[in-house]
């Protein structure tokens, strides 16, 4: 009896034991997209927290709590599969996801599933998104963040030869500051101006997860009437497996940069992320455009139960960087042809930058940027119960830093001021000058000083959905958006050269404003960390202006959609409120001066209808209008408290778009018509030498209050897997924008600030067409896997129909001839992008890449641009190389 119960207790022991093992045993397996693997995907055990990801090479391993169950295997792009396990089968072998339509991937937001404002409606819209693999071979500390985004229909960057981080991106025509920005469903574009500078993100490319770019009226919920689209940013959350990676790239001119990335995994309930990089280089492509800077992300992942998921995220990217410009063909000279006053591309030539120069012996720049923006927010998804949810994002933005340039009269007004040879600033000559200004201190147009304008911030709001889902066909959305600005914009010293200081010029009194004739002394430094923790010089210290603004924002929105096997439809609205108020604390009698607060009411509403037949044909419709409220601003004089008259009012957008969308296993092909239509809207060009009066202004600015445009085109792209290891995609635009009817017009002397003259009838710009952008695009890209962890990829583009700026002087001109103006149109090109990415296998799973990028292989000369200024050119060949070893 004894040895019986001995056995049964041996055997029960080993039983208990067996379960142990296997609760233990590790599932193993490799996610594709039938042709190449798919890093980053999520890999979950259904019906627990138990989570992974898979590593570069599509690869993962997951403990399975129970002896059966379901693998939930998903990411972005893709439909989400489920694979059945039981305890004889452990390796689960290739599992092959299927690309997703847009309306598909909203499913898979890890967190701010009702905030981060991808496309996850059924009815269609014009979509493109762009893939965690692509964001993470296709990037480099040279490639600017749009630039991911050109390889899809409609979407034209340039700039990018000005420095790093200078880039600018147009959608449909509309430039950036007309198309929203969502960074995990908060808005991030420049409050007063719509404006946004990559150099503030360019940890960007580090930390997102996908970017999907939705064009025209687009599926945003939230209280945003952009013009051109929407682009949905989302980073990465907290990583639910275990492990890190070092990253070491180089480039051409000297680039170099270094990232270090851990995550902690989910312990329990909590989990942490991180990344930290630097960066430099010598120059970006022409000379005088070096930076440098720190990109840093942390995020913290708290689930306290199925029901609640947080997310806490900060991140920032500290940077400075020297900037080139815009400049004419040939050198403009003064009327006297003794004084240069712009150096053209005869004397620079492709790759010379008139903004750099040698002060002491070392370079010196009259353009550097530098800035610091820590972004700041807390994600809370609260899944109520099977039928509802709650998403909120809290966020909170700390910007400070600026730009330099000269005061006074700078190298342009200086005989031998520009470097007759290579056009460069001649620091030497302007510092030899002020060495013999009176008592050494400059003032006005005698002697040359460096500045910093100065604009800081300070940002935060709330974003709040709320989704009821029927169940049976209907599915609702409200929420609101509160945002909350503030920002202080002054002048102050950077560099005396060799002055010992600086008049505080004001165009008041000195017994109204006791700054007048005040001599400034104290330079400040540009950079990044130091700007930030340091306090603003004291009033006295102040130089030119200063002024703030105070901008508040509350919106309402929802959201109505039908959906049945084969018809769905939608409508959408929002109503907002814009209140701005100006701050004066230059020109004043007793302490600053303030405007009243402005309010101004706006609205979005938009619909749409979809039909899907043969489960891989759908054929869509949407309509909307937009009425906008004008950028802070267009709503004031500069630096002053004064509203400018005639007031701004709202701008006017109108847009119908139609589709076609076709899905199969090897085929997907999406066509697309759109017309929009925005009046009333404000617009700015910048001039030189305006004369009335037998006086000459050198630097004024064309005010246009009733501008109209008109924007209709066809978009087409397409992804063809041709065989297991080839992949083609294609995409082609076709556009027609032009401007439509007369606009009055003021000129402002951006001197003084004064209105110097005004058309009240207005220029007649019905047909010129729209410039900064090209209007005709095409492209084809293709990726082919020789090996399974070796792969080569080749971009081809080609743009044309791409216009220059209009030149306000010259429609004028036109029209006292009776002649019809045009913009000028440049050149066609094209270019040739090429990558190659090789994965070595190390032990333990570790694993070593190797990814190198040529960026115009052919080396292309071209202009990617021209302004009032003169033209842009664009990047020639440039490279990026990195290993990266993951563990």
């Amino acid at each position: 009896m004894e040895k019986t119960s001995t056995k049964l207790i041996a055997i029960f022991i080993m039983v208990l034991l067996c379960n142990i093992a296997w609760a233990q045993t590790t599932l193993r397996g490799k996610v594709t997209d039938g042709t190449s693997p798919i890093p980053g995907a999520t890999v979950l055990i259904q019906g627990t927290t138990v989570g992974t990801s898979t590593d570069v090479n599509g690869d993962f391993s997951i403990n399975a709590p129970a002896n059966s169950g379901k693998l939930i295997v998903k990411i972005m792009g893709y439909h989400t599969a489920e694979i059945a396990f039981t305890s004889g089968k452990t390796d689960l072998g290739t599992i092959t996801l299927q690309q997703a339509g847009s309306q598909d991937i909203g499913e898979i937001v890890v967190v701010g599933k009702g905030i981060i404002d991808i496309a996850d409606r059924k009815t269609p819209i014009a979509v493109s998104t762009i893939t965690p693999l692509e964001i993470q071979e296709k990037s480099g500390a040279n490639v600017e963040f749009p630039e991911l985004m050109k390889n899809t229909p409609s979407i034209y960057v340039a700039d990018q030869a000005s420095g790093f981080g200078d880039s600018k991106m147009f959608v449909r025509g509309f430039d950036q500051s007309n198309t929203a920005f969502l960074l995990n469903g908060q808005p991030i574009n420049g409050m007063e101006d719509g404006n946004m500078y990559w150099s503030n993100w360019s940890a960007m490319s580090d930390v997102a997860s996908l970017i999907q770019i939705q064009r025209g009226l687009g599926s945003s919920k939230l209280a945003i009437s952009s013009v051109g689209g929407t682009i949905n940013i989302v980073t990465k959350a907290t990583e639910l497996q275990k492990g890190g990676s070092v990253r070491m790239e180089t480039g051409n001119d000297g680039l170099a940069k270094a990232t270090l990335v851990y995550n902690t995994g989910m312990v329990g309930k909590w989990g942490f992320s991180m990344m930290v990089n630097g960066w430099r280089a010598d120059k970006k492509y022409a000379l005088g455009t070096a930076g440098a800077g720190q990109n840093y992300f942390f995020s913290v992942g708290y689930q306290p139960s199925e029901k609640h998921n947080l997310n806490f995220m900060i991140f920032g990217a500290p940077q400075w960087h020297d900037q080139n410009f815009s400049k004419p063909l040939e050198s403009q000279y003064r009327s006297n042809n003794t004084i240069l006053q712009t150096p053209g591309y005869e004397i620079t030539g492709e790759k010379g930058n008139s903004n750099y120069g040698w002060y002491k012996g070392e370079g010196l720049s009259q353009r550097t940027n530098f800035y610091h923006k820590p972004v700041s927010n807390i994600n809370w998804d609260w899944t109520i119960n099977e039928k509802s949810s709650l998403s909120t994002v809290l966020y909170a933005s700390l910007g400070k830093g600026g730009g330099t340039g000269i005061l006074g009269n700078g190298p342009g007004y200086t005989l031998n001021g520009f470097d007759p040879n290579n056009g460069t600033t001649n620091w030497d000559v302007l510092a030899e000058l002020n060495s013999k200004l009176k008592d050494g201190i400059s003032a006005g147009n005698s002697g040359s000083t460096l500045r910093a304008s100065v604009n800081n911030h300070f940002w935060y709001g709330l974003v709040s959905n709320y989704n009821f889902d029927t169940q049976n066909n209907w599915s609702f959305n409200v929420g609101m958006d509160l945002r909350f600005y503030e920002g202080n914009h002054f002048q102050q010293l950077v560099n005396l050269l060799g002055a010992k200081g600086r008049v505080a010029e004001s165009n008041t009194k000195p017994e109204v404003n006791p700054h007048k004739k005040n001599i400034v002394t104290e330079t400040f430094s540009t950079n990044p960390w130091e700007h930030l923790f340091r306090k603003s010089p004291s009033l006295d210290q102040r130089v030119a202006y200063d002024n703030g603004e105070k901008i508040n924002y509350q919106g309402v929105f929802g959201q109505v959609e039908y959906v049945d096997d084969a018809f769905s439809a939608f409508v959408q609205g929002s109503l907002s409120n814009q209140a701005y108020q100006k701050i004066d604390r230059w020109n004043y009698a007793a302490g600053e001066t303030k405007s009243e607060f402005k309010n101004k009411i706006g609205y979005n509403l938009k619909g749409g209808l979809a039909y899907t037949f043969e489960d891989q044909h759908t054929i869509f419709a949407n309509i909307g209008q937009y009425s906008r409220q004008p950028f802070l601003d267009n709503v004031f004089v500069s630096n002053t408290v004064d509203f400018v008259d005639p007031s701004v009012d709202n701008e006017k957008i109108f847009g119908v778009e139609a589709g076609y969308k076709f899905t199969s296993p090897l085929f997907d092909a999406n066509l697309n018509g759109y017309y929009t239509t925005w009046d009333n809207r404000f617009a700015s060009y910048s001039a030189r030498d305006y004369e009335i009066n037998n006086q000459v202004y050198p630097n004024v600015t064309y005010l246009l209050t009733g501008v109209g445009q008109a924007h209709k085109g066809l978009e087409l792209d397409f992804t063809a897997r041709l065989l297991s290891n080839l992949t083609l995609k294609g995409f082609g635009s076709i556009g027609d924008w032009k401007y439509n009817g007369k606009s009055p017009f003021r000129v402002r002397d951006n001197d003084s600030f004064s209105i110097i003259d005004e058309d009240k009838v207005g220029q007649d710009l019905t047909g010129v067409k729209i410039g900064n952008a090209a209007q005709t695009t095409f492209g084809l890209g293709v990726k082919y896997y020789i090996l399974p962890q070796f792969s080569i990829d080749v971009d081809y583009n080609h743009f044309a129909n791409l216009y220059g700026n209009v030149d306000i002087k010259d429609v004028i001109a036109s029209s006292l001839k009776n002649e019809v103006y045009q913009s000028e149109k440049l050149d066609n090109f094209n270019l040739v992008d090429a990558g190659l990415s090789y994965t070595f296998k190390m032990k333990n799973e570790q694993r070593l890449k190797f990814r190198g990028n040529v960026k115009n292989l052919l080396n292309e000369n071209y202009f990617s641009r021209k302004d009032a200024f003169g033209y842009f050119y664009g990047l020639g060949t440039t490279w990026n190389a990195g290993l990266t070893y993951s563990f």
